[in-house]
């Protein structure tokens, strides 16, 4: 158990959730080249319907627990009317929406012959929702689950050849999802964050203070059922030690990058609850599905990842190290994106 820990807290140095703005620093120092560009394209306001889908971004909606989502369906530049093409789900990092590395993912899936389906979970971006940015593990895993129903009734889709793609911490909802529903047949991370207690512990500075987020997570939960006002701090900051994610991080500051005008920069406190309790480890024995984990020593909690794979019954998986790559090379620096990509449309076109 010494070991364990001492390789956990090793492993902490590489986190995306910062506590030092000295790492991040040396994050951003890595990560300030041949990046994609985030996707600002525009896009129709006007949601796809009867099925009328063409070649590009198709703008779409759904329904989840009561909620509309809204999300860009991504089609081959040669979908032709009468196709039925194999479908990836694209979900990004905690607190994002589907215009940052979601659409960097999805459009590149699209130009390889799959349609590709980013969406935003509810309360962030377009999609419905009263309290704002709030992540709710829970929520996030039944709009998955949604996503799968929508992607059923869509024409240009194969209905049985669906599959997860989960970036960073949705990596966890998206390996809940697969877990749980047998429509998802392969599943695919790329950077995963994967975390159990003992890792929540030594990123958020112990259990005392974890216990102490989530009280202030309860007791803002509270007054928001009592006065329908919830509290929030920044998803993002330099200065505000406040934010879910303190330190100078380029990804999330720069407008080149993530910081686009569709992100809000912004965390519901209540969230801490959820998030600081959430454990998708349990559930890596119930994955039977194709799956393929992409990942680097260097990026967040390598270990959760490690722990969570070993523990997946299946053979038919496998693990792509990437060297030398920190979490953010894998949102979008080009050539990291573009090996993640690769290998994720190998895994895909051998398993739907």
């Amino acid at each position: 158990m010494k070991a364990m820990s001492t390789t956990i807290k090793a492993s902490a140095l590489s986190l995306v959730l910062l506590t030092s703005s000295a790492y991040a620093q040396a994050q951003n120092l890595s990560s300030s080249k041949n990046l994609t560009q985030p996707q600002v394209q525009q896009v129709s306001n006007t949601v796809v319907t009867a099925n009328a889908y063409k070649p590009g971004v198709n703008r779409v909606s759904f329904q989840s627990e009561g909620e509309t989502l809204v999300g860009n369906l991504y089609l081959p530049a040669n979908y032709k009317s009468g196709d039925k093409l194999p479908a990836v789900i694209v979900t990004g990092a905690w607190i994002t929406v589907k215009e940052q590395m979601p659409a960097t993912y999805a459009r590149k899936l699209a130009q390889q012959g799959f349609a590709a389906l980013a969406f935003d979970f509810r309360t962030f971006g377009e999609s419905g929702g009263k309290v704002r940015n709030f992540e709710s593990p829970t929520a996030k895993i039944a709009d998955i689950k949604n996503a799968v129903s929508f992607l059923q009734t869509v024409n240009a889709v194969d209905s049985n050849r669906i599959a997860g793609l989960g970036i960073c911490a949705s990596a966890g909802y998206m390996a809940v999802a697969t877990a749980e529903d047998s429509r998802i047949k392969s599943f695919v991370t790329v950077a995963p964050w994967i975390h159990d207690q003992a890792i929540i512990n030594t990123v958020y500075g112990g259990e005392k203070a974890v216990q102490e987020k989530i009280k202030t997570a309860q007791v803002t939960r509270a007054k928001f059922e009592q006065t329908g006002k919830a509290e929030y701090v920044p998803a993002a900051s330099a200065t505000n030690r406040q934010a879910a994610m303190y330190g100078n991080i380029d990804y999330y500051l720069n407008p080149k990058r993530g910081a686009i005008s569709q992100w809000a920069n912004e965390f519901a406190v209540m969230s801490w609850a959820e998030w600081l309790t959430f454990n998708a480890m349990p559930q890596a024995k119930q994955i039977k599905v194709p799956t393929l984990f992409v990942h680097s020593e260097k990026a967040a909690i390598p270990d959760g990842a490690r722990q969570f794979f070993a523990a997946i019954p299946t053979n038919n998986k496998n693990f792509v190290w990437l060297e030398n790559r920190t979490q953010f090379d894998f949102y979008d620096e080009e050539s990291t994106v573009n090996k993640a990509v690769s290998e994720a449309v190998k895994h895909f076109k051998s398993s739907v």
